[in-house]
């Protein structure tokens, strides 16, 4: 049977955390119990419907929108405090389970522009748009559009891009990071492809005196020339042009050049696979989910959500050898803790609370090695490329993060206004089914919070020696009734609160709780 086939029955508990693990930043207790019972059809088609265009980031000082302005080199680091904390703020948000927001951060990290080499605001905001419009659209059109980006015209200097003096970069990563990989291309098609590419131009950069931002051909720097490609490309020729049009027919023709090769829906199949399944592609793998996956890809004119349908329906998807096989990135770790426990940021018009709560979530994933929209290299970082792959996000030193992290989560140390930021474990226990049961309790955090299962000795060493401190069991049940009898009562509160934030701590620092 091929590992493309769909799941046919309704989702269980397990099924359902894992799909939400894997396609968001991380569910709440009445998202898992929302999507327990559904069918994955009807479950991934909710969590790729359409959502709104969101509002423009405001400024972190106060006022109004800052991405029409002129460009203010005083004003650079409130704008990018102001960007970073505006997604970070939709990456959080919890309340309608969507995959769009993990996928604009794929696409950010697939088609890498970073604020420390553009250095303009404005310019990143208006790639994140692009990014966003066509997270789930057709990639040859997403290829064209950030190909004509503002931000990535300077990023990979295209916009110094001249007949007679090509510049390679942007050819480049187009063909080995952005669209068929290395190895499916040679120099001389880097060459050509740099040729095709001659003549467009970025307006408005670090402007102080104007607002527009335009990206236009200018024909008299094109090169009009034949383009020759090789036997990579079946020795294509794109026609040189010197109309106004050039720039946009030859581009066109580039990126359906590429894209008519198998091997580029392969190439974003793998990444994909990468991002939401699991970095081991075996031959297994390649041969029965990649190659139809990318095959359908092509079939179905490069529609990028057809093929997350596919992938979340399948029944390889939720194959328990799958289930854990990724370590939480730092994103995925630090926004999951929040949404699991309901600690969504405040409204974005409030804006002074909602800077400070986002700016708190991205510094923390800023220190454990990802920092938003500024990637160390043009690849991208590392664990989603390199040898060991999701490994390398954990180090002696993150992991100490990490743990210290979570235990802040807990002991809610943390201000955003008025308000702590942190774990109202009572409230995290009345989630459950029944608190009253310290067994269940138990089950409810692991399938909450943990992608793998803990063993029985795990969960009673969880229960007997972390919760209840080595009394009996009912002790539990009776301190939990007593609380719920008397709510009011501080004493009762505090003694119920200790044992579960004892509880939760140790959770959050397990092994399995870096997994997803």
């Amino acid at each position: 049977m091929s590992l493309l086939a769909p799941v046919t029955r309704p989702l269980d508990a397990t099924q359902a955390a894992h799909l939400l693990r894997r396609a968001t930043f991380g569910p709440n207790a009445a998202q898992i119990r929302q999507f327990t019972g559904m069918s994955a059809a009807n479950a991934v088609a909710l969590l790729l419907a359409d959502l709104p265009v969101p509002a423009h980031p405001p400024h972190p000082n106060g006022g109004g929108e800052w991405h029409g302005n002129p460009f203010s080199q005083m004003d650079e680091g409130p704008r990018t405090n102001s960007l970073k904390g505006w997604w970070t703020g939709l990456m959080a948000s919890n309340e309608a389970p969507n995959v769009r927001e993990k996928m604009v951060l794929f696409w950010q990290n697939h088609f890498v522009s970073t604020f420390q080499v553009v250095n303009d605001a404005r310019f990143m905001y208006l790639q994140n748009q692009v990014m966003r419009r066509h997270a789930l659209g057709n990639f040859r059109q997403f290829v064209i559009d950030i190909t004509k980006d503002a931000a990535m015209l300077i990023y990979l200097n295209g916009n110094g891009n001249v007949a007679g003096r090509p510049n390679q970069n942007y050819a480049r990563e187009l063909q080995e990071l952005f669209t068929i990989g290395r190895g499916n291309y040679t120099e001389d098609d880097v060459q050509a492809a740099a040729r095709v590419l001659t003549g467009w131009r970025v307006s408005g950069y670090r402007n102080e005196t104007s607002g527009a931002i335009n990206v236009t051909f200018n024909a008299a720097q094109h090169d009009t020339g034949n383009k020759q490609f090789s036997a990579s490309y079946q020795n294509r020729v794109i026609q040189g042009r010197r109309d106004a049009n050039a720039g946009d027919t030859e581009l066109a023709e580039l990126v359906d050049m590429i894209l008519a090769q198998p091997e580029a829906a392969r190439f974003i199949c793998r990444k994909l696979y990468r991002w939401f399944i699991n970095f081991d592609i075996t031959a297994q793998i390649e041969q029965e989910f990649i190659r139809p996956l990318a095959d359908q890809f092509r079939q179905n004119q490069f529609n990028i959500k057809g093929v997350l349908e596919t992938m979340f329906r399948s029944q390889h998807f939720y194959d328990a050898a799958v289930r854990g096989a990724i370590i939480r990135s730092p994103m995925e770790l630090v926004i999951g803790t929040l949404r699991a426990f309901n600690q969504t940021p405040p409204e974005v018009t409030n804006v002074a609370p909602f800077f400070q709560y986002t700016n708190y979530v991205w510094q923390r994933s800023r220190e454990l090695q990802m920092d938003l929209m500024d990637q160390p290299t043009v690849f991208g970082w590392r664990p989603y490329y390199d040898t060991g792959f999701y490994e390398i996000w954990i180090s002696s030193t993150t992991l100490a993060l990490r743990n210290s992290f979570s235990d802040q989560m807990v002991t809610g140390n943390f201000r955003v206004g008025s308000n702590r930021l942190g774990i109202d474990s009572i409230a995290a226990a009345q989630a459950a089914a029944d608190p009253t049961d310290a067994e269940k309790l138990v089950d409810h955090f692991d399938n909450l919070l943990l992608a793998v299962d803990l063993t029985k000795a795990q969960k009673d060493f969880l229960i007997d020696t972390i919760m209840v401190n080595n009394l009996p069991r009912y002790e539990w049940t009776n301190e939990w009734n007593e609380f719920t009898r008397n709510p009011n009562n501080n004493t009762r509160r505090m003694s119920v609160k200790m044992k579960l934030d004892s509880l939760l701590t140790y959770i959050l620092r397990l092994a399995e709780y870096q997994m997803c």
